[in-house]
């Protein structure tokens, strides 16, 4: 009706439990039953059946079809390749059943639609779903937070991408308060992430850490909290300096890389103390950033519950596939930061304009086969990839192009041009601005 989807009969919970054996059932979408069930036992007009018995009109089968036919996206099967199909979104198909395989999703929203997936989200060994594309907080001024914050949650914005590090947390949190009071959003609908910093991974301050975080972002709890480096520093009080940064005492005047204290706390004590957070409810989930392999492996050896999260620095001249590799096999989903490379750094002096990604001729080409922006390419290679992002703006016409990712696809051969443009490029290493190595 007028390429809209209707249901007519009552609605049929994807999860059903077979009255005869007890055991749970999955009860696939229409489109599933009638463009993907077809084999010789099987008749597409009669692959649809109501609750009381009767057949779905065929005429309507075949002008669900057609929507679908009309709206998919396509992906291309390769060995390896997992493609989770969120249910409260997309009709899905199959085809072929033999050989290699395509799935069709044709995504949607509807009045019911769960909040927490206006952009596509990934599922999580925990169970949760993180959004895919977040809004990175950092180096956001705190003057322009709170607009910023209600800006993209009016843009689609679910998850919300934090450090005590930044040193905007209350700002955000008033930003977050004015969405609530506005009832633009429920707590519940958002993905709010933030992360310990390096001088409280001792086990007596990392309780404390995440209470001065939420009390900032005035929250109850976080849905995510990171172990922001591997690298432990001197305790710096909260009546002190907050947030402490990387200088143990900035008036002292010292080089940068000798007023950095670190202090000898093992990841393993800083983990558990994590986990601890888990328990009492003030976190949802818990994670890492900057680990290298080794340091998970590590981790690993000692962690009663895995991190679900991986955040390190991820763009096209930095591709990371041996890490992105290890992480999958481990259950552990990587977000990338600095997602389109450069464009961070300049400021800071750590990169020059002549480093940009989105001026790559091979990118420019590509923005103009597709019809989007450079940084849209960009973007849409990471989810291509199977990572979630958090580009940084304060523009808000970029709030809507960076989240503007799902009415496009990159070819195979699109994607290979931008990973091909990976030099092993790290603009954010400890190594080199604070003379700590972390990374091989």
């Amino acid at each position: 009706d007028n390429d809209c989807v209707k249901t007519i009969t009552a609605t049929v919970p994807a999860i059903r439990k077979d009255e005869r054996t007890g055991a749970k059932i999955f009860f696939n979408s229409v489109v599933a039953a009638f463009t993907g069930w077809i084999d010789s036992r099987n008749d597409p007009k009669k692959a649809v059946i109501l609750g009381d018995g009767s057949l779905v009109d065929a005429e309507a089968l075949i002008d669900v079809a057609k929507f679908m036919d009309k709206e998919k996206v396509s992906f291309a099967w390769e060995e390896g390749d997992v493609l989770l199909v969120d249910n409260w979104v997309t009709m899905h198909s199959r085809q072929p059943f033999e050989g290699p395989r395509r799935v069709m999703a044709t995504v949607f929203r509807g009045d019911e639609a769960d909040e927490k997936h206006n952009t596509p989200s990934a599922m999580l060994t925990s169970g949760d779903s993180i959004p895919l594309v977040g809004l990175g907080m950092w180096k956001i001024p705190k003057e322009v937070c709170p607009d910023i914050v209600v800006k993209a949650i009016k843009a689609g914005y679910r998850c919300f991408d934090n450090a005590c590090d930044y040193g905007n947390e209350v700002e955000v949190g008033k930003g977050l308060s004015k969405a609530f009071e506005l009832k633009l959003i429920t707590r519940d609908k958002l993905w709010i992430t933030s992360k310990l910093w390096n001088t409280y991974h001792a086990k007596e301050h990392v309780r404390a850490a995440c209470l001065k975080t939420l009390k900032d972002l005035n929250l109850k709890y976080l849905d995510l909290y990171l172990i922001h480096f591997p690298i432990a520093q001197k305790f710096v009080p909260f009546e002190k300096r907050y947030p402490p940064e990387w200088s143990y005492d900035p008036e002292e005047k010292k080089e940068f890389t000798k007023s950095i204290v670190q202090v000898d706390v093992p990841i393993a004590e800083t983990w558990a103390a994590m986990e601890q957070l888990l328990e009492e409810g003030l976190v949802k989930n818990i994670g890492v950033c900057n680990f290298n392999c080794a340091l998970l492996r590590e981790l690993l050896k000692t962690a009663k519950v895995k991190p679900v999260v991986n955040q390190v620095e991820l763009h096209p001249y930095l591709t990371q596939n041996k890490l992105i590799r290890f992480c999958r096999r481990n259950g552990i989903h990587m977000t990338g930061f600095s997602n389109l490379g450069a464009p961070s750094y300049v400021e800071l002096g750590m990169a020059k304009k002549a480093d940009f990604v989105i001026d790559q001729k091979v990118v420019v080409d590509i923005a103009k086969a597709v019809g989007k922006t450079e940084a849209q390419v960009v973007l849409r290679w990471h989810l291509q990839r199977g990572n979630s992002i958090i580009p940084k703006t304060t523009k808000e016409h970029r709030l809507k192009e960076n989240i503007g990712l799902f009415d496009f696809a990159l070819s195979q051969e699109q994607m290979a041009q931008i990973s091909a443009l990976n030099m092993n490029r790290r603009f954010n290493d400890p190594g080199v601005f604070a003379d700590i190595p972390i990374y091989d």
